[in-house]
């Protein structure tokens, strides 16, 4: 990683509604914008904003199935990143 991508990783994570999804993501393991934005008490246009901003980090993915998105953590997020959000 460059030290722009690390930046928008840390930016991305600053975020304390942002760093719950994460941890959500992590416990559900898969979970779609709905379940997400209850889980963080947003609506659902914020909390699609805030996966952008995850998703432009690396740090989530998505996969479409029919009209749904399901999110999870990435694949190439690092391993000590993945292993913080167990704690």
């Amino acid at each position: 990683m460059n030290s722009k991508e690390i930046t928008k990783v840390f930016k991305a994570m600053g975020n304390d509604r942002r760093f719950s999804i994460l941890k959500h993501l992590h416990q559900k393991k898969e979970l779609t914008v709905s379940q997400i934005a209850e889980f963080i008490n947003l609506s659902f246009k914020s909390t699609s904003r805030h996966l952008a901003v995850l998703a432009g980090a690396n740090l989530i993915e998505a996969r479409q199935v029919n009209l749904n998105r399901f999110y999870s953590i990435s694949s190439i997020a690092p391993k000590r990143f993945v292993d913080f959000l167990a704690n």
